[in-house]
């Protein structure tokens, strides 16, 4: 087939899922494209090397990767952001040429935005595309602190319903992250036929597959938060469950990161007095296996929010793949997983009293307890949410999408 993937994001920036799929798929014998933009995530600049225009083009391995000129911006302003999310959108249709011949799209929806093109070619010029859902629209856009108020909220809404409708409905599958997301899109009026749920998978993942653990540190506990420290991660929880355990010699909770809630943080931290508590800043993605040898268990948390009962943070699967435990607060599938597979511990999200709880839990466990845990993590991502189990459903997805034009 020929494949053409459309993602806002794209490596050198964090882009497991889309890098890891156009890859694997050029290697089954597939042609593979690329449209993306410049690289600016997460810190709002453009990356070093770089230049934006509109005639750029590079190669990785056997992956055509085309970029295309954007707004850069990553701040709390909702007109620049917006701006950007657009602007990715107005260069993608401007490049229609890149799609042309190509036999299906796949969408990599962080931001639903992207499937404008793609909505678009499937009308003019009859390929079928792909919808792979990463976060629920529109709530989260009027659940974030990009919508300052909540008529503007309702506003956002209604703009966006008749648009998600559209691509929903124009769309040959949609591919849900957790089997939550799937009931919800259902309950939108998604077509179930089309919904096919794909957990997504880790970072270097095939190499993980076959690596053996590393021994950790000895003495007290260290609990990592690894990912972007957002204004929707509940790390104000987080922080303040930390100061209920002051009292537990060696404890250490360790964040990883960076991202628009960092320097409150980073103030609440040291207001708070809060001893244990380590900020770590961006550590660049090679040097993340170090991180997880020296952690314990992995903190996995998002707030309370409705949409999030069928997310699954990324950083759930990281942990897993190297066996580290888990400590989640994510309402809904996270925490059914880690109960129901004996992987972790888990608390109400927005809860410091029942997360503080739990660390006291993670404190105290034995080591075999604790190795026991991050052993059925391990499995448990072998066996569910392996690169390979992915790229093969959306493979098998693809094909079938493909073949709508010629039946």
């Amino acid at each position: 087939m020929k494949i053409l993937i459309v993602t806002q994001y794209y490596p050198p920036e964090f882009a497991v899922i889309q890098s890891t799929l156009a890859q694997q798929l050029s290697e089954r014998g597939h042609e593979v494209r690329v449209l993306t933009g410049f690289p600016s995530y997460p810190h709002g600049k453009l990356y070093a090397g770089f230049k934006q225009s509109w005639h750029h083009t590079e190669s990785h391995g056997r992956v055509l990767i085309r970029r295309v000129p954007l707004i850069i911006n990553h701040s709390q302003n909702s007109l620049a952001r917006i701006a950007n999310y657009l602007s990715f959108a107005l260069s993608t249709l401007l490049a229609s040429g890149f799609a042309r011949n190509v036999d299906v799209v796949y969408v990599y929806a962080t931001q639903m935005t992207a499937a404008i093109a793609p909505h678009f070619w499937r009308r003019t010029l009859r390929i079928p595309f792909v919808l792979h859902v990463q976060d629920l629209w529109p709530e989260s856009i009027t659940d974030s602190s990009l919508i300052k108020s909540s008529v503007l909220g309702r506003v956002m809404s209604a703009i966006l319903a008749p648009f998600l409708s559209a691509v929903y409905k124009q769309s040959s599958a949609v591919i849900p992250i957790a089997p939550t997301m799937r009931d919800l899109l259902a309950d939108r009026g998604v077509d179930e036929k089309k919904l096919h749920t794909v957990y997504n998978w880790a970072e270097d993942s095939d190499d993980l597959t076959t690596a053996t653990r590393v021994i950790r540190p000895t003495g007290g506990v260290c609990v990592t938060y690894a990912g972007n420290l957002g204004d929707l991660q509940d790390l104000e929880t987080v922080l303040e469950a930390a100061r209920l355990v002051l009292d537990l010699v060696g404890f250490r909770l360790v964040l990883v990161g960076t991202g628009v809630a960092e320097r409150s943080l980073r103030q609440q931290a040291a207001e708070k007095s809060l001893t244990n508590v380590e900020f770590r800043g961006r550590v660049p993605p090679k040097e993340m296996n170090l991180i997880y040898a020296e952690s314990d268990f992995q903190l996995v948390t998002l707030k309370d929010i409705p949409i999030f009962r069928g997310t699954i943070p990324s950083k759930f699967q990281g942990s897993l793949a190297r066996g580290v435990a888990i400590i989640a607060t994510v309402a809904g599938d996270v925490t059914a997983i880690v109960q129901d597979e004996g992987v972790g511990l888990t608390a109400p999200p927005e809860n410091p009293v029942a997360l503080a709880d739990a660390f006291r839990a993670a404190y105290f466990m034995p080591d075999k307890a604790r190795a026991e845990l991050g052993r059925r993590g391990r499995a448990l991502y072998l066996r569910s949410m392996s690169a390979q189990a992915g790229v093969d459903a959306i493979e098998t997805i693809l094909t079938e999408a493909a073949s709508e034009i010629t039946k």
